[in-house]
């Protein structure tokens, strides 16, 4: 059974930083394109970032590029988003998922889940 589990949402203040982990079970972790999407209320998800399965290339949306960063140890079948510089508009739900097109950024392009978790940028 495939699971994707998100931890390390939160509220934080803006300009605050917070570091979302992945677990994957179920996968061959190190072969798959992990990526990190979010859904504000009211509005559609959206990509974020992504990584290629060894880890040497990743990929911005651009509100968020100078802020983000994605990385993944595949020892450990994990993958972490750290965000810094956070502001209210980063509120919204953080899915991970995974996928075999390398740096897709649809939701088309994935083919595993999480549940999500909670980001909530306060003013």
């Amino acid at each position: 059974q495939v699971q994707l589990a998100e931890s390390g949402g939160g509220l934080v203040q803006a300009g605050g930083s917070l570091r979302l982990s992945c677990a994957a079970s179920g996968i061959a972790f190190s072969a798959y394109h992990m990526g990190w999407f979010r859904q504000a209320p009211g509005k559609e998800r959206e990509f974020v970032v992504g990584i290629i399965p060894s880890g040497a290339y990743t990929d911005l949306a651009d509100s968020v590029k100078g802020r983000f960063t994605i990385s993944r140890d595949n020892a450990k079948n994990t993958v972490l988003l750290q965000m810094n510089s956070l502001k209210p508009g980063d509120t919204a739900v953080y899915f991970c998922a995974a996928g075999t097109r390398i740096l897709g950024r649809t939701q088309n392009d994935y083919i595993y889940w999480g549940r999500g978790t909670q980001v909530t940028v306060s003013s």
